[in-house]
């Protein structure tokens, strides 16, 4: 598995499973065209490509290209890299038929195909501090502090989410990633004990 620094946004599920197995980041999905009216998770994007850098990496389709050219014009330019996989003719395992053109998804892709394109792209591994001598954030920690496994800990995880501006409907395991990615152990914890303590309306 490649560490690298980058955030990464593919359209749907099956992508980012795909490359779960492949990198030890972030990996977002667009939900295909529902990221154009998804303010929260633009939001987010913009979030993350301005602290790590933002990785677009779309099917080779027409309709991957528009995904990009959006994703492309709510993040400046240099904030963001493009990742483009080969044009690949076929279908994928999972499905029946092929696509309307023919292509290989993200998911289709071999893995030295993917890696080359993450190659030329310029993507590399992240160097410097191994992941072990930095504390991260835990399950363990979340369940301590009460986000996780507890009765109440679905409505404090939203009042945490929201105060962190990150997008409420994330899972515990989405929202574990997203704190390693953007936080220090210390500022997670400063974030817990200033919880607002005030209910849902």
């Amino acid at each position: 598995m490649i560490r690298i620094r980058q955030a990464v946004i593919v359209e749907g599920k099956y992508d980012q499973i795909r490359l779960s197995s492949l990198l030890d980041t972030v990996i977002l999905t667009t939900e295909g065209f529902g990221v154009f009216k998804d303010k929260e998770k633009q939001k987010l994007l913009r979030r993350l490509a301005y602290e790590r850098g933002l990785v677009v990496l779309t099917d080779s389709d027409s309709a991957g290209f528009v995904i990009r050219s959006f994703l492309n014009g709510i993040v400046e330019p240099q904030y963001i890299t493009n990742v483009y996989i080969p044009d690949v003719f076929g279908k994928e395992k999972r499905k029946t038929t092929p696509s309307k053109e023919g292509k290989l998804g993200v998911e289709g892709m071999r893995t030295e195909q993917l890696l080359e394109a993450f190659r030329k792209a310029g993507v590399t591994a992240e160097t410097g501090d191994a992941p072990h001598e930095r504390r991260e954030v835990t399950k363990t920690d979340l369940y301590e502090d009460g986000l996780s496994g507890g009765q109440d800990s679905a409505r404090k995880r939203r009042r945490l989410l929201r105060a962190l501006d990150f997008p409420e409907r994330m899972s515990a395991n989405a929202m574990l990633k997203l704190i390693n990615t953007c936080m220090t152990y210390a500022e997670y914890k400063a974030a817990v004990r200033a919880i607002p303590e005030e209910e849902e309306t």
